[in-house]
């Protein structure tokens, strides 16, 4: 514990002058690399896809797909989400909380993903947290209810169905792994 009271912390501003691929979450950097390996960059773009194909028929709605955009929680606090789905237009980056957010586990983020990335994203009120696992083909869901995450859907098969921005939106399970 002493080593952690003599930490560094940094901000955003400190974040914008990185080179490479960081997350910064309470003043605490985490390293991004090495990059994703190419069944997770796979199960990405199928879900990017069929994400964007879902919301296809409410375009007028505003609900947009973002695929690894910055999400900047506050000034200590920087994440950057495989995917988001949002009820409006983002110029830069994300400055308030997504409808959706999905990250896609692997071994080497699976401890930050089911752990400090859910309380981050329950606490900043995140409706929908999905956790995608391209190693074993399954879903997890989690929706908002109140101020906590109850578990909605933990599945390798079926229909995943959300209210995104006022929008039914269906993702057949399967699909998200067919490389």
């Amino acid at each position: 514990m002493l080593a952690k009271e003599y930490l560094p912390r940094y901000t955003v501003e400190d974040y914008r002058l990185w080179e490479g691929d960081w997350e910064l979450i309470e003043g605490v950097p985490f390293a991004m690399a090495p990059s994703p390996t190419g069944k997770h960059q796979g199960v990405l773009v199928n879900l990017i896809f069929s994400l964007k194909s879902a919301l296809k028929e409410y375009s007028e709605r505003k609900a947009l797909v973002y695929a690894e955009l910055d999400w900047v929680v506050s000034e200590d606090t920087v994440v950057r989400p495989d995917a988001s789905v949002l009820c409006r237009e983002v110029s830069d980056y994300i400055k308030s909380p997504p409808e959706a957010v999905f990250e896609v586990v692997s071994k080497s983020t699976a401890l930050k993903d089911e752990k400090l990335k859910f309380e981050l994203y329950r606490r900043e009120g995140v409706k929908y947290y999905l956790l995608v696992y391209p190693e074993v083909g399954k879903v997890r869901g989690f929706r908002l209810e109140g101020d906590k995450y109850e578990k909605f859907f933990d599945s390798d098969e079926g229909l995943l169905e959300l209210s995104l921005c006022g929008c039914k939106v269906e993702l057949e399970v399967k699909e998200l792994f067919t490389l």
